[in-house]
């Protein structure tokens, strides 16, 4: 992994946000791509937020990307543009909670702090057969002082990075390959064949439906993208116009849409519908086109070339359908 052996406290940064919702192998270009289009905290933090946002498209959960804008912004605000050394200032930065703080502190720094992620938690409740909650904070603050406890200080980054990548490729969620696990012998998880118990997880993901109806506007080689401003998914990117509904697209809602739109005898040609999951919603994404007429564009929304739409951050799920409507994608 390219951030394996860094200790410069902003790389270690960038790849631990990377990482937090993201698998390594999916993560390593991105990380790659973004340290070398912002290469310090200074670059990071005079960045226009789209050129961010368009550097981390595909990637999801966006708050990461502008979460880091806004971190970078403090740093070279309150520290001088010097990456702060002291866990409790690094754990202020915004977007940082206790896990990425004490991952930071203790890789870059050698400061004794535990970061315990999902990989960790899952690693300690099995071999010490721990059947709290994981999902209790109480249950994490015992994990996180068992960890502290079992911590090599001189060397706490190592600690933690062996004990986070041991979860991630040895004792995994599912088929954990305790026949050549060194901890066998003393896992009561092994010994009591709890491998698919642990760790305890009582909460579950409660998944919001969604229906997305998309306008392609076109005419005379132009478009209409506006920005979402609102605290929603992909907040900052760019779509084109859009009106939600509740139900599936059916003539009422269609009617609905002409008429929010004010498309009057334009009318809309359907294009195209795609079902995207995300963690907590799962949108069902409608797609239409409308030749010849532009509506009004003020503020947020914006006439721009067809050609220009690859300069702007899309979410992925709608950058695909460019190839359709234009076939130099």
């Amino acid at each position: 992994m390219p951030w394996r052996g860094e200790t410069d406290p902003y790389k270690i940064w960038v790849s631990e946000i990377i990482l937090q919702q993201t698998r390594v192998n999916q993560g390593w270009d991105y990380y790659l791509r973004f340290v070398k289009r912002f290469p310090d905290v200074k670059s990071l933090a005079e960045a226009p937020l789209k050129d961010i946002l368009h550097v981390w498209q595909g990637l999801g959960y966006y708050s990461r990307a502008r979460n880091m804008h806004t971190a970078a912004q403090q740093i070279m605000q309150d520290h001088q543009g010097i990456f702060p050394r002291k866990y409790l200032k690094i754990r202020k930065l915004k977007g940082i909670g206790n896990y990425t703080a004490a991952a930071i502190a203790s890789i870059a720094f050698k400061l004794p702090y535990p970061a315990v992620d999902g990989n960790v938690l899952r690693v300690i409740t099995r071999i010490f057969g721990i059947y709290d909650d994981i999902s209790q904070q109480k249950t994490v603050q015992n994990i996180s002082q068992l960890c502290q406890e079992l911590m090599d200080n001189k060397n706490p980054g190592n600690f933690n990075q062996a004990l986070m990548e041991f979860g991630a490729i040895q004792c995994t969620p599912k088929n954990p390959k305790c026949e050549i696990c060194p901890f066998a012998n003393n896992c009561i998880a092994f010994q009591k064949e709890h491998q698919s118990v642990l760790p305890i997880k009582s909460s579950k993901t409660k998944i919001k439906e969604r229906v997305f109806h998309y306008f392609i506007f076109l005419k005379d080689n132009k478009t209409i993208i506006e920005q979402r401003t609102e605290n929603d998914i992909w907040k900052n990117l760019y779509q084109f116009p859009l009106i939600e509904t509740e139900i599936q697209c059916d003539i009422s809602v269609e009617t609905q849409c002409i008429a929010s739109l004010q498309l009057g005898k334009f009318q809309p040609v359907f294009l195209k519908e795609i079902k995207h999951k995300l963690t907590h919603q799962h949108l069902n994404i409608l797609f239409y086109v409308v030749n010849d007429y532009f509506p009004e564009t003020k503020g947020y929304r914006i006439a721009i070339s067809v050609e220009d739409l690859k300069n702007y951050p899309f979410p992925v799920v709608l950058s695909r359908i460019f190839s359709i409507f234009a076939p130099t994608f």
